[in-house]
């Protein structure tokens, strides 16, 4: 008896139905549609393929070129293109000799201050004379190249404005020593024989003076002072330091004749407070 063939295996199971959720729409993307150009638009052509194009319009409707091409930069000076003036490409691309050139430019200034420091010296103590109150300050030693009998030099120091130092010509010098150096900010004249307008015409006047100040360590300054022909006492800024004599020499003399001597009445210093 042959034997029987195997019996078929069973069919699996199927897989239960799982909950899925439902699809989320999507819209159908648009289709571009190549839409040929109309060949009977006039306006100005393309920089780029040469289409017209119609007038308004920013980027050529053929090849989508710019229609109104940006200008170039323009360029940079001469002197932005040398080096170390030109910018580096890395951040930190020649900060040692800018460092440099900046130093240099320090070093250049104070030194332009050195040698302008006499200039800004006498700025700052003028500012000072302004700014500050002045007092009356009296020689000690009052001596003259010459003088007249009963009218000596001493007398245009001594506070009385009726007595003076008469001159027996033009040229007599008057000096003035101080016993300790001082700030000479202001020199007040009484020309004449008198503050008295009736007096004052009744002797000659010098109308100029050449003003000598001498310093302490031997320096002298050199002024002229130019006085009107008026009575009264007449103001002369100076502005001299370390000051040590002063000296008057009378010149240009007015009111001359027989008889007459130059005369000058009173002449004050001031002093910085």
């Amino acid at each position: 008896m042959a034997p029987s063939a195997p019996a078929p295996a069973p069919d699996p199971a199927p897989a239960p139905v799982q909950p899925v959720l439902p699809a989320k729409a999507v819209a159908p993307r648009p289709v571009v549609r190549p839409v040929a150009a109309a060949d009977d638009v006039t306006g100005p052509p393309c920089p780029s393929c040469g289409a017209p194009n119609p007038p308004g319009r920013r980027f050529c409707r053929r090849c989508a070129a710019r229609l109104d091409p940006v200008a170039p930069p323009e360029a940079l000076p001469w002197w932005r293109t040398v080096w170390p003036f030109r910018r580096g490409v890395r951040s930190g691309s020649g900060r040692a000799v800018r460092l440099l050139v900046v130093l240099a430019v320090v070093l250049a200034l104070c030194a332009g201050g050195l040698l302008l420091l006499p200039a800004g010296r006498a700025l700052f103590e003028d500012a000072r004379d302004k700014l500050g109150k002045a007092r009356q300050v009296t020689p000690e030693r009052t001596t003259a190249s010459a003088e007249s009998p009963g009218h000596p030099a001493t007398n245009t120091t001594d506070g009385v404005s009726n007595s003076y130092w008469a001159a027996p010509a033009p040229g007599a010098t008057v000096t003035y020593t101080f016993g300790t150096p001082f700030r000479l900010v202001d020199v007040i004249v009484t020309n004449g024989s008198s503050p008295d307008p009736q007096e004052y015409a009744g002797q000659a006047r010098a109308l100029r003076m050449d003003l000598v100040v001498t310093t302490h360590d031997g320096e002298e300054h050199r002024s002229e002072l130019t006085l009107a022909d008026k009575a009264g006492p007449q103001t002369f800024p100076t502005g001299f330091s370390e000051v040590h004599t002063v000296s008057l020499t009378l010149r240009s003399p007015a009111g001359r004749a027989p008889g007459r001597r130059l005369a000058l009445a009173e002449v004050e210093f001031f002093q910085r407070a």
